[in-house]
């Protein structure tokens, strides 16, 4: 994919990306794909992927108790607990508004620990990690934004989750849709966003503006982007998904060089 390219014009050192379609296959890619990066935030779905393993396993309940008191496991994947961003410190009632918690993460993968008797981690690495050949991925320390991987292995991600086998599909449908929809709140980076809505781990485009997809991108588009300069989005409406990761801090210069760039690939995959 020629779109793929514009990663060159990038102001970083290195980038790498990929478009993966709904069957699987690889679109294209450029760039160094087997370069391990620190992904931030792009580490959410991979732990609300085992958090979702888990619920299937029947180790937890998505409406057990979990975090602060009235919070449950699917608050916390929602942004719903009620915590603060970085601090395990509660700021409002559960369900009432969408506050973005890496606290609330962290809280989960000390919740699945408990429930599975394996370190979160670990857990990880044998409910998603392993059974998707994603060996170059590793957690290491937050379940919030401590992951490194690759493109080579976040492409396996996006195409288990565009066509599941670790998961029952209808889990993934609940995943990559509204929870508590209506709820508003800071979109990190991109300001007040009313309703600022999640599905279970990952974010929910719909008619977000300012966003980091692009002005083309359905509403339906979900996914995460990273602090560290990275991103995953999945388009159903396009049947396809991309990875791209960056060694440079999200800033003015993603925001201003994401949403063309995916305007660029949805355009050539049309």
């Amino acid at each position: 994919m020629q779109s793929l390219a514009m990663i060159e014009n990038w102001p970083v050192t290195t980038a790498a990306a990929a478009v993966v379609r709904a069957d699987g296959t690889l679109a294209g890619s450029h760039g160094p794909t087997s370069h391990r990066f620190p992904l931030a935030s792009v580490t959410k779905p991979l732990t609300a992927y085992a958090v979702l393993v888990a619920y299937e396993e029947g180790a937890v309940e998505l409406d057990e108790p979990a975090g602060p008191e009235g919070s449950t496991v699917r608050h916390l994947l929602a942004h719903t607990s009620g915590l603060a961003f970085d601090e395990h410190r509660v700021m409002s009632q559960p369900g009432t508004r969408r506050l973005y918690s890496n606290a609330g993460f962290e809280v989960l993968g000390d919740h699945i620990s408990k429930a599975t008797d394996i370190p979160f981690a670990e857990y990880l690495r044998q409910a998603v990690l392993e059974p998707l050949g994603m060996t170059a991925t590793t957690l290491e320390g937050s379940p919030a934004k401590d992951g490194v991987s690759t493109v080579d292995d976040l492409a396996r991600f996006a195409a288990e989750v565009q066509a599941p086998r670790l998961l029952d599909a209808r889990t993934v449908l609940e995943a990559m849709s509204v929870v508590q929809g209506g709820l508003s709140g800071i979109l990190p980076g991109y300001g007040h966003q009313n309703p600022n809505d999640w599905g279970l781990g990952f974010e929910i485009r719909d008619g977000k503006s300012p966003h980091w997809t692009g002005s083309s991108s359905s509403p339906r588009t979900f996914g995460h982007f990273g602090q560290s300069g990275t991103f995953l989005w999945i388009d159903p409406a396009a049947g396809a998904a991309c990875v791209a990761l960056a060694d440079r801090a999200f800033g003015p210069w993603a925001i201003e060089a994401w949403p063309p760039f995916t305007d660029a690939i949805l355009a050539e995959l049309r």
